[in-house]
């Protein structure tokens, strides 16, 4: 996924509400959002390298990777990153946090968020080598570390603060139109990551569309604070049509249950 906004404890029936836009080629193999057969999560599944991109469980706990933006630095043969999902929502939250320590120089550059409502983490593997807790607020990600500040994260964040605010709660609809954003910013204000600038620009964008590359999915989760988890998915085509929605809601179990 390439956009990012998450707000943790910021409305008093929503603890957690996540919003997301896959972008990738479109010529990479998924599948869309489904249960797993093992471990047992709710997530897509990348065919080509076998993990994921985002993700649930059945007790709502949460995982996400972006790549980090790094050109010339990627290495042939390195993990795929979208293991880092399921093994965040698949294995033991400590197991799980040791072998991160262990094996996050192996990957090519990621950023990863993962947790429970009651505890959230965030790393990226080219900054601090340990796992930082996250307390309560609004968050935005892309590809560099989190909220570093490109024009699309900081629309998206300050979207988001604003549907929280609103009166009645956040609306499934609203949160859609936050990451179907296709405002381009001036060229002045975009970043220069060292990238070619005709794909700088295409990836300035909330929304991608593109033949070549582009928003695959947009994903909606909130867990509401008696338990309810609701998971929206949204896939696109080459020229952003939308050619299916899956919707998912369960009542979270008890961790280990």
């Amino acid at each position: 996924m390439c956009l990012l906004a998450i707000a943790l404890e910021v409305h008093s029936d929503y603890p957690l509400v996540l919003i997301g836009n896959r972008d990738e080629f479109h010529d990479r193999p998924a599948d869309p959002a489904h249960w797993w057969r093992a471990p047992r999560i709710l997530a897509g599944r990348d065919r080509q390298g076998g993990g994921g991109w985002l993700g649930v469980s059945r007790d709502g706990a949460v995982a996400t990777v972006t790549n980090y933006r790094e050109p010339e630095a990627g290495r042939a043969g390195a993990p795929s990153r979208g293991g880092l999902v399921v093994d965040a929502l698949g294995r033991d939250p400590s197991l799980f946090t040791e072998q991160l320590v262990r094996s996050a120089s192996t990957f090519n550059g990621f950023n990863l968020l993962w947790g429970a409502p009651e505890a959230f983490y965030y790393l990226n593997n080219r900054g601090r080598q340990r796992p930082e807790r996250l307390t309560a607020g609004v968050y935005g990600l892309s590809n560099g570390v989190l909220d570093t500040p490109w024009p699309k994260l900081l629309r998206a964040r300050r979207a988001l603060e604003r549907e929280l605010a609103r009166e009645g709660g956040p609306s499934e609809h609203r949160l859609f139109d936050i990451l179907a954003d296709r405002h381009e910013p001036p060229l002045e204000e975009l970043p220069d990551t060292g990238i070619d600038p005709d794909w700088e620009r295409l990836l300035s964008t909330a929304f991608i569309c593109d033949p070549v590359y582009g928003t695959r999915a947009s994903t909606v989760i909130m867990i509401r604070r008696d338990g309810l988890v609701t998971f929206r998915e949204r896939a696109f085509d080459p020229s952003g049509r939308s050619v299916s929605e899956r919707l998912f809601r369960f009542c979270r179990t008890s961790a280990g249950s």
